[in-house]
């Protein structure tokens, strides 16, 4: 067959090892990233510890890389699978050991990401302990009057609360905080207060699993007469003011919208990448309600994406006005003769500054995470420059953080409108599931281990592990809990004392791989 990885190929695999009494097993093909967990299935299934594997990459390291030189290729090929064939004379059988899973599931944050979390978790039968801060659930939602399809924001919260609220299987902690968490994936601890009237009470809960989705809030501007101004009001108090039925949006006749307040600066160059929809959105909203105001958009670059083209398209057909501004030339707002407002800004097509008076001025302003440097230190997580979590893998982990057994979702990851949030949470349940559907979870194999007649307590590895894994134990040397080590070999490399050693991965192991290289004859004659 030509492909080793088939059906077929696995099973003749199967067959020749149980016939000739193989002890290890050499295969020369694909990526091991890809490859490894099928092969080391199959040699488990023929009765041999998975690990007495071994795989020379001779595709992606060999044959990908030099397809124009076949000659040299098919050298450095042999070089390959002798090096795996060294290698292999010295790997040991590992043990992994089965760790009961708890069935249950921390969520931290009552915003609409957490509830959506939660609600999905218990939907499939499992223990949830829901976690906010404040005293009510819903976080920023409460403020947004609706979708940029139009979708009433508050209908939906309603019922998303309601439903949070009624499930057997929610245990809700309100104006609470996580204070304490132990463990590893499948089995952590954590220490919850809670704020009553009189006491803060303590709570113990056990969980499999851990979403984080604390959420995220509005920049509150010092710029552009923000709070010197009653004219002058953010996004979400346009929505409110809305929502109220503020008089002062029936009365207005013209309206100004300025974009990237405090966003794509120097401090904060991100996008915050929901504020363009809802400029054009509430824009929209203005002209329905008085169909002859004047309405500019003052813009560095418009980033209606997708379908959300259409409310721009939409927008410049009712009239709305697009005006674009760079750094070196930002708007300008002051207070008029008559206690109105003045905007001065450069247009960039007329190379000249227009001036403008309007009856609102409402800035996008960015969005930010919530203070989440506790929560990233509780759990050893880790955030961006901006304060932001930051996924384990943007492509192959998106909602997964470093440390196994914690996801993210909403706000608190990036800037996201409301329904990317609901699909991120959605995506964190489906990732928990992974880890509560099992009754038992396998640790241990390729993971680092210390001798701690030779550790010298000096830190190091404590200090450059990228997951926080290594800590100083009660007997005054490092250790490395398996369940949380990630295999990486960083903490190995960097110990002075060499008292750390990687499983299937040792120096003897290693060594003979280079010896395998630099002593063929082959090779010295080229060389």
């Amino acid at each position: 067959n030509l492909f080793t990885c088939s059906q077929d190929t696995q099973d003749k695999m199967k067959g020749v090892i149980q016939e000739n009494g193989i002890n290890r097993v050499v295969v020369a093909s694909c990526s091991p990233r890809t490859h490894e967990p099928l092969f080391q299935e199959t040699i488990r299934d023929a009765g041999l510890n998975k690990y007495l594997f071994e795989m020379a990459n001779i595709r992606d390291q060999n044959t990908w890389v030099h397809m124009n030189d076949p000659e040299r290729a098919t050298a450095k090929a042999k070089d390959l699978v002798r090096m795996a064939v060294a290698k292999a004379a010295y790997v040991e059988p590992l043990h992994q050991v089965a760790l009961d899973v708890k069935h249950a599931v921390l969520v931290i944050g009552g915003g609409v990401a957490g509830m959506e979390a939660a609600l999905g978790v218990a939907d499939q039968g499992f223990q949830t302990y829901l976690v906010e801060r404040t005293d009510i659930l819903g976080g920023v939602a409460h403020r947004i009057q609706a979708t940029w399809k139009g979708e009433d924001v508050a209908l939906y919260l309603n019922g998303l609360t309601e439903q949070v609220q009624k499930h057997p299987l929610i245990r809700l902690f309100l104006k609470s905080e996580a204070v304490e968490t132990t463990g590893v994936i499948g089995n952590f601890t954590s220490s919850l207060i809670t704020a009553t009237e009189d006491s803060m009470v303590s709570t113990v809960v056990e969980h499999g699993a851990t979403i984080i989705a604390t959420g995220g809030k509005e920049y509150i501007p010092t710029e552009y007469m923000y709070g010197q101004h009653p004219d002058v009001m953010t996004h979400l108090e346009l929505d409110e003011a809305f929502t109220a039925g503020d008089k002062r949006i029936a009365d207005a006749k013209m309206a100004v919208f300025i974009q990237c307040v405090g966003s794509r600066t120097t401090e904060r160059p991100y996008c915050s990448k929901l504020c363009c929809t809802h400029s054009l959105k509430s824009a929209l909203n203005l002209k329905k309600v008085n169909p002859d105001m004047q309405v500019f958009i003052l813009y560095r670059d418009i980033r209606s994406y997708g379908f959300r083209e259409d409310l721009y398209k939409e927008a410049r057909e009712k009239g709305v006005l697009f005006v674009r501004y760079d750094l070196e030339h930002l708007p300008q707002v002051a207070a008029d003769d008559q206690n109105g407002l003045l905007v001065t800004v450069r247009d960039h097509v007329l190379r000249r500054p227009i001036e403008l008076n309007p009856d609102l001025l409402v800035l996008a302003t960015a969005i930010l995470p919530n203070e989440n440097k506790d929560i990233s230190e509780l759990f050893k997580i880790s955030v961006n420059a901006e304060g932001f979590f930051v996924e384990a893998h943007a492509k192959l982990r998106p909602v997964d953080f470093a440390s196994e057994g914690i996801f993210m979702a909403g706000l608190a990851h990036y800037p996201k409108p409301l329904e990317e949030s609901i699909a991120q949470a959605r995506a964190a349940v489906s990732r928990a599931m992974t880890i509560l559907s099992k009754d038992a979870i396998l640790v241990g194999g390729v993971v680092a281990s210390v001798n701690p007649d030779r550790c010298a307590v000096c830190l190091t590895c404590v200090r450059v592990c990228p997951y926080n894994v290594p800590q100083i134990g009660d007997e005054g040397a490092a250790e490395i809990e398996p369940a949380s080590c990630h295999g990486c070999g960083i903490c190995v490399s960097e110990c002075p004392g060499k008292a750390i050693t990687l499983q299937h991965f040792t120096d003897q192991q290693l060594l003979a791989k280079t010896d395998a290289l630099f002593h063929d004859p082959e090779y010295k004659k080229a060389a």
